[in-house]
C-alpha cells in the first residue's frame, strides 16, 4: 500500500509537520527524502531496507557514490540530493559558529568537525580560523595524508592563519582508525604550530581529534 493510502496520522510529512522531525524515525526521515519507493514496496519500507543493508543512517549518508547507487530505488539524482543536504548542514552548523564565539560553544565546534572530517578514510588537518572574538572567519583543510598519518607543515598553517587575517585558531585532524586519543606526534606538531604561530601574534585555542564516536580536546585534557 502507498504511504498516501495510510492514516494521515502517520504519514511520514504529515506526522513531521504536526510533531517536529524529531518525532520521526530514522526510517521515516529517509522516506521523506526518497519520496517514493519502488514495485511492492513503499519509501517507508525501501527505507527501512536501505538502512538495515547499510547498517544505520550514518553509515549510509557516508557511503561513496558507487556504494550509494548500487542497490535498487537509488541512483546519481539521489545521490547528488543526499551530497546537497549534506553541505546544506554542513553550512547551516558554520555559519551559527560565524554568530557567536567558537569557544562559548564547544559541542557545537565538535559536531561541525565531526561533519566535516570524520568519514575521511585518509588523515585529513585543518583550521578553524578566528578573529579577535572567536567568531569563524573559515575552515580549512590544508594537509591530506594517509590511513594513519599526513604530513604538516608550520609555514603553511601561518600563511593560512595571516591570509585569513586570523587572530586565533583551532586546529583539528581526523583519526581514521576511529580512536580519537592523541598521539606523541600529534603532540610534537601542536608544540610546534603554538610556536610558529605565537611569532605572528596568532594564538592556538585548542586542536581537536575526530575520531569515530568521540573528538578529543587537547584545551580540555590540559595539552596545551
Amino acid at each position: 500500500m502507498g504511504i498516501s493510502l495510510w492514516p494521515e496520522s502517520v504519514q511520514p510529512r504529515e506526522k513531521l509537520l504536526k510533531q517536529g522531525a524529531v518525532a520521526l524515525s530514522d526510517a521515516e526521515l529517509l522516506a521523506i527524502f526518497l519520496r517514493t519507493g519502488v514495485a511492492g514496496k513503499s519509501a517507508v519500507d525501501l527505507a527501512g531496507d536501505l538502512l538495515q543493508h547499510y547498517g544505520g543512517l550514518r553509515q549510509l549518508m557516508e557511503a561513496d557514490q558507487q556504494q550509494f547507487c548500487q542497490l535498487k530505488g537509488l541512483g546519481p539524482a539521489k545521490y547528488a540530493q543526499l551530497q546537497a543536504v549534506l553541505e546544506m548542514a554542513r553550512r547551516h552548523m558554520s555559519a551559527s559558529l560565524e554568530k557567536e564565539s567558537a569557544m562559548n560553544s564547544p559541542e557545537q565546534v565538535k559536531d561541525y568537525l565531526k561533519m566535516s572530517l570524520r568519514a575521511y578514510p585518509r588523515e585529513v588537518f585543518a583550521c578553524l580560523l578566528l578573529d579577535n572574538q572567536h567568531r569563524v572567519l573559515k575552515f580549512e583543510k590544508l594537509f591530506y595524508g594517509t590511513i594513519n598519518a599526513a604530513s604538516v607543515y608550520p609555514r603553511e598553517v601561518v600563511r593560512a592563519a595571516l591570509q585569513a587575517n586570523a587572530a586565533a585558531v583551532v586546529l583539528a585532524h581526523n583519526h581514521p582508525s576511529g580512536v580519537a586519543e592523541p598521539s606523541r606526534c600529534d603532540l610534537d606538531i601542536t608544540r610546534q604550530l603554538v610556536s610558529a604561530l605565537q611569532l605572528v601574534d596568532i594564538r592556538v585555542l585548542d586542536h581537536m581529534i575526530v575520531g569515530d564516536t568521540e573528538v578529543v580536546s587537547f584545551a580540555e585534557r590540559g595539552l596545551l
